[in-house]
């Protein structure tokens, strides 16, 4: 089993100057190998350059510039380049199947905020100081980075990167061979039902709440950013000091917003393992849910539209997104997947529209939180009967409907 590990760095001065030199050149080889691209292109002869091609040049290109690309690792710079050729895989498939290409875009400095060493030993060294009792990461360029471990590592590490997050510095650990560690069997099943609401219900009529994280930090979070937008755009170099602070600011509510929807979501998946032996969810595809509705041309009058909903389905959006179902979708597989427990994606269309009792499908049935079938006259909550609809068809043997 893969598991990820990401942990504070506690950079010197010093250091913490040379990590940010080190993604600004590979801010500006990933740049110059994307402009290389593009020039090949426009050329008559319409040349496409491979990650081959690219990776052939580094050699020459670090004997060019010794005091900056080639300070750092061979290999996390050809990471660099993957990750570009990645980028045109991407925006070649996504031309192939019709969808709204995105080419690769040029980076800022302050848009590139990884740097990865795609082995261990490579330009970098896991636990450099082992006779020490601090935990240090080494870094070619950078030296010996002291580490806040928290919790041990398990596994063999297999890739180190380096990422930074707003004025922190931070190194996430990819391990493999991680043993899976069951948990006791409790003989428990269950299907849950996403909302916004209730974050999710289960079969059995119990609610999580919805936090609402997001729209808690709204205020904050509006009144931060319109003290950043009194400030003219400028490059990061050339902000005044308050300038800097009224963007950090901004950037931390994020973050802050960002780390209480996971911690919410870790530790409702970790209840939810712990309870169950199998549970089923709905095979969500939230990017066609948080889709906005397509205008309506008036036929009447040439260049107007007619109402389409879109503000009401922009709010509906923003509570979509911020309950965070993706995220703990995931979190929740890769916890039960650790403790050895079967989580079951089952097919979400008219699951709180169907009786659980006689099967009866009717958009009537459901008005609101309210379920009242039309045709048996069975009586519930929509989020119960989603959830419990959600266990049938994952197969799962649930109680007798109450």
């Amino acid at each position: 089993m893969i598991r990820a590990y990401k942990f504070l760095l506690r950079p010197t001065v010093r250091q913490r100057q040379a990590l940010g030199e080190m993604l600004r050149d590979h801010c500006s080889l990933y740049n110059g190998a994307l402009q290389e691209r593009r020039d090949a292109y426009r050329h008559t002869s319409k040349t496409s350059i491979k990650y081959g091609q690219q990776s052939a040049q580094l050699k020459d290109i670090r004997a060019f510039d010794p005091e900056r690309q080639g300070r750092w690792s061979f290999s996390s710079q050809q990471a660099t380049l993957r990750r570009l050729d990645r980028a045109f895989q991407a925006f070649f498939r996504r031309v192939k199947a019709g969808e709204k290409p995105g080419y690769p875009r040029f980076r800022g400095i302050n848009w590139f905020d990884t740097a990865e060493f795609p082995k261990d030993g490579d330009g970098c060294r896991w636990d450099s100081t082992p006779h020490d009792p601090v935990t240090r990461v080494r870094l070619q360029g950078v030296g010996h980075v002291r580490v806040h471990q928290h919790r041990p590592v398990k596994g063999r590490v297999k890739t180190v990167s380096i990422k930074r997050e707003g004025q922190q510095w931070y190194v996430v650990l990819a391990c493999d061979d991680v043993a899976v560690e069951p948990l006791p069997a409790t003989g428990a099943v269950t299907g849950i039902d996403m909302g916004v609401t209730h974050f999710l219900t289960t079969s059995e009529g119990a609610h999580v709440p919805n936090p609402g994280h997001g729209k808690r930090n709204t205020e904050a979070l509006a009144e931060a950013q319109q003290a950043l937008k009194a400030f003219p755009r400028r490059e990061r170099e050339n902000r005044t000091a308050s300038h800097r602070r009224a963007v950090e600011k901004v950037a931390k509510l994020h973050r802050k917003v960002r780390r209480q929807r996971l911690d919410h979501a870790h530790k409702t998946a970790l209840a939810l393992v712990r309870d169950y032996d199998r549970i089923a969810h709905e095979q969500l595809r939230i990017a066609n849910m948080v889709r906005a509705p397509k205008p309506k041309p008036d036929p009447e009058t040439p260049g107007a539209f007619l109402p389409n909903g879109a503000a009401s389905k922009a709010g509906l959006n923003r509570s979509i997104l911020d309950a965070g179902w993706g995220v703990f979708l995931g979190i929740l597989t890769q916890k039960a997947e650790s403790a050895a427990r079967v989580v079951i994606p089952v097919d979400p269309r008219n699951t709180s529209r169907t009786c659980p009792t006689c099967g009866h499908v009717d958009g009537e049935n459901r008005d609101g939180e309210k379920f009242r079938c039309t045709s048996c006259q069975h009586i519930d909550h929509a989020d119960r009967v989603g959830a419990w609809n959600v266990a049938l068809r994952a197969g799962l043997v649930l109680p007798d409907v109450a």
